[in-house]
């Protein structure tokens, strides 16, 4: 071997070797030694915009906090985020760009059930979480995935909850679906299929939509002269409003309206004519009067830097982002991919300040929560009508 062979081995071993003795933070996307990079894929200028503007807000917002607190372990966090307008494809590409290009360690509350999955096959092949998607969909969580987590009651434990009070406490026995052609629509749909085939009662009749329809006079007629007595609602704000006001004003005032979490937003409460109307809830609304004083703060600090009231979509992704806190937190100083996802499993009993349901993750656990109440449209409000339900 010859001197200048002998020299090169030697440089070789010796930048394996300092390779070698870097701490893992150096070798984990995401991670500088004063930095973690998450990514947010959500809808700032489509038809879910509500959600995804005042979520991105809320988790700037709470990495804001924890940043001008010292950070977390050593290292501030920070949020790159990127529009998908509620479209799959245009997902595929933020995704993609958040993934390839920004090199995110984990996605923090990213929007939609078709979105999200679409996403998934590619961010899991290269070690990138998903954390607390503003999505109920069991696919959040199931079939399980190491990378997963996500923390409350998916779509069908929400549907399945409501459908059991109003079946046992009003006596209802004539369910009917109304629910849009997408993957979210399908789950409150297979949620109701669920609840009435345990109870023993038939699924009278069912309607689907896109969520760009706008007149819903011909579905509200159809399920009108099935003899339906409660309508289990797979819709969000435009597509609830619209087909329940529509059915008041042409007098169908003896059926009750049902939806899931995803109709618990301020603009369904506050919309006319929305009186009456029914959601599953998961944390209080954030209302500037609010009797729960960890909320009433929250919305006037929300408002002071945003100039803008904050919706339930705000309360969903300061969750998610503190939850993602707790989890760097556990973690330790050596953060990498293993660590972070120990220290997720490590949350045990975690309380939000939106008197949300106590979230514990474990080995196996991915899914936190899995209880919701029933609220009602009063006054322009949504109020809290029940304690947590199950099935």
């Amino acid at each position: 071997m010859s001197k200048s062979t002998v020299i090169k081995s030697l440089a070789i071993a010796a930048a394996a070797a300092s390779l070698g003795a870097l701490p893992a933070a150096a070798q984990t996307r995401g991670v500088t030694a004063t930095e973690v990079v998450f990514g947010m894929h959500t809808d700032l200028s489509g038809v879910a915009a509500t959600y995804g503007v005042s979520s991105s807000n809320a988790v700037k917002m709470r990495f804001d906090e924890i940043n001008e607190a010292g950070g977390v372990n050593g290292r501030k966090v920070r949020v790159i985020i990127e529009d998908q307008a509620y479209q799959v494809p245009k997902a595929v590409q933020a995704c993609n760009k958040l993934i390839n290009r920004d090199k995110v360690f984990a996605f923090v509350a990213p929007l939609g059930t078709p979105m999200n999955n679409a996403c998934f096959k590619d961010q899991f092949s290269v070690g990138v979480p998903n954390l607390f998607p503003l999505s109920a969909a069991r696919s959040m969580y199931e079939p399980y995935e190491r990378l997963k987590f996500y923390g409350a009651a998916s779509y069908v434990d929400q549907v399945r909850s409501g459908i059991e009070y109003f079946v046992k406490t009003k006596g209802k026995k004539a369910v009917c679906v109304m629910y849009q052609d997408t993957d979210f629509g399908k789950e409150v749909l297979e949620g109701a299929e669920q609840q009435t085939k345990k109870l023993g009662i038939k699924l009278v009749e069912t309607t689907a939509h896109k969520p760009t329809d706008q007149d819903f006079t011909a579905p509200i007629g159809k399920l009108r002269s099935a003899g339906c007595d409660l309508i289990v609602m797979g819709t969000i704000v435009r597509d609830s409003i619209v087909p329940y006001t529509t059915a008041r004003k042409a007098g169908w005032t003896d059926v009750d309206f049902l939806g899931s979490a995803a109709v618990y937003d301020l603009v369904v409460g506050a919309a006319q004519g929305m009186e009456g109307f029914y959601g599953m809830g998961l944390t209080e609304m954030p209302y500037v009067d609010s009797g729960v004083a960890s909320v009433k703060t929250f919305v006037e600090n929300y408002k002071k830097k945003f100039n803008v009231d904050p919706n339930i979509g705000a309360v969903y992704g300061y969750v998610a982002a503190d939850l993602a806190f707790q989890g760097l937190k556990n973690a330790g100083k050596d953060l990498t991919l293993d660590s972070f996802i120990k220290g997720m499993e490590a949350i045990k009993g975690y309380k939000d300040i939106f008197n949300g349901p106590a979230v514990s993750f474990g080995p196996n656990i991915r899914q936190g929560a899995n209880s919701s109440f029933l609220a009602q449209v009063k006054g322009g409000k949504w109020v809290r009508i029940t304690q947590p339900l199950g099935f």
